[in-house]
C-alpha cells in the first residue's frame, strides 16, 4: 500500500489554524476602486448600490425606477439618482527579498520547523495571510518580489487557483540581493492599473527619502497603500550586552563593537527612522502597520484587520 501524498511545501506559509483565524477578517478599501467584478469595495464608477453619488437629468431610455420623485416634486423635472457601484479590487502583494530581510533573531516567534522566523519568512506569512483574506472576498491579487529591481511578477487575478499560485511564488522566493526599494516600487506602481491596492512587506532599511518618494508615487497613481513594516525584536531593542561581531547581510562587511557603547545612539536612530516612516505614511494617507518578528504573525495581522474594520487604533 503506497503512502498518502504529502502536502505541497508551499502550504506551510498559510497553516490551517492561521487560515481559520484570518477567515473571520475582512478588508474594505477606503478609496474608490476600479475592479473587474461586482464586489464589496466602493467603485470609482457610478452604478447600482445604496451609496449616493450624484444626480443627472433624465434621458429617454433611462429606467424610470431610477427617477428621484422627491426631486421631481421640488423642481418639476425628472432627475436620475446615481449611486456608487461596488466592485472587487486588484491588489499587488509585494515582498522585499533584499539581503537584510534574511536576519533571523533568536527572539523571533517560531515557525513550523521550530526555528525562529527570519524577517523574510515572517513577511511571507503576512502576505499569505493577506492573500487569504482577499481571496475570501473574491478580490483579485497578484505578487511581486523585489530587491534592487522587480524579481518576480504575478499579475493580479481572482479565483481559487490564485492563492495556490501566490503561495508557490512565496515558497520559491529567495532573499540576498542589495536593496533599492524605491526603484522597484516605482515600477510596481506603474504596472498595476490605477485604483488598486499595493501591500508592501519590508524592513525598509535604506535611504528613507527615495523610499517615501516612491510610496508617494504609489498614492499618486491612486492606489490604496498598506505598508507592513517588519523588524526583528533585536533591531527594535538592541539587547546585546557583550562585544559582538555584526555582519552586513547585503555585503558591506563585518563590524566588531561594544554594544553598550552604541546602544543609546542606535535606539535613538531606530526610533527616528520608524517615526519618519510612520509620519510619511500618515501624510500620504497610507496604512502603516508595524510588526515585530517576536509576535505571532497571524495574531498580529488579524488584530490589525480588526482594528482597521472598527476604526480603532
Amino acid at each position: 500500500m503506497s503512502a498518502p501524498p504529502s502536502a505541497p511545501s508551499f502550504l506551510r506559509w498559510l497553516p490551517p489554524g492561521a487560515a481559520a483565524t484570518l477567515g473571520r477578517c475582512e478588508f474594505s478599501c477606503r478609496n474608490p476602486m476600479d475592479g473587474f467584478l461586482v464586489g464589496r469595495h466602493r467603485s470609482a464608477k457610478k452604478g447600482a448600490s445604496v451609496e449616493f453619488a450624484d444626480y443627472r437629468q433624465y434621458l429617454p431610455g433611462d429606467d424610470i425606477r431610477s427617477i428621484d420623485w422627491k426631486v421631481y416634486a421640488r423642481k418639476d423635472r425628472y432627475y436620475i439618482r446615481q449611486t456608487m457601484a461596488e466592485t472587487n479590487v486588484r491588489a499587488m502583494l509585494c515582498l522585499d527579498c533584499s539581503g537584510s530581510m534574511a536576519y533571523r533573531g533568536e527572539l523571533a516567534a517560531r515557525g513550523a520547523s521550530g526555528r525562529p522566523l527570519s524577517k523574510f519568512d515572517y513577511a511571507r506569512h503576512l502576505l499569505a495571510g493577506f492573500a487569504s483574506v482577499l481571496g475570501g472576498q473574491q478580490d483579485g491579487f497578484g505578487f511581486a518580489s523585489f530587491d534592487d529591481r522587480v524579481r518576480e511578477y504575478l499579475p493580479a487575478k481572482a479565483g481559487k487557483g490564485q492563492l495556490f499560485r501566490l503561495l508557490r511564488a512565496l515558497d520559491e522566493s529567495n532573499c540576498g540581493g542589495v536593496t533599492d526599494a524605491a526603484a522597484a516600487l516605482d515600477e510596481i506602481a506603474e504596472r498595476l492599473p490605477p485604483r488598486g491596492v499595493i501591500v508592501v512587506a519590508s524592513d525598509f532599511l535604506g535611504d528613507l527619502g527615495p523610499i517615501l518618494k516612491a510610496l508617494q508615487h504609489v498614492r499618486w497613481r491612486r492606489h490604496e497603500l498598506v505598508v507592513l513594516h517588519v523588524l526583528a525584536e533585536e533591531e527594535l531593542r538592541f539587547p546585546f550586552t557583550s562585544f559582538t561581531r555584526f555582519r552586513d547581510l547585503e555585503g558591506a562587511g563585518d563590524t566588531e563593537l561594544d554594544p553598550k557603547a552604541v546602544r543609546a545612539d542606535y535606539l535613538d536612530k531606530v526610533s527616528a527612522f520608524v517615526k519618519a516612516l510612520q509620519d510619511g505614511c500618515s501624510g500620504m494617507r497610507a496604512d502603516y502597520v508595524p510588526f515585530s518578528t517576536a509576535a505571532p504573525w497571524d495574531k498580529s495581522l488579524s488584530g490589525w484587520f480588526f482594528r482597521r474594520a472598527t476604526g480603532a487604533r
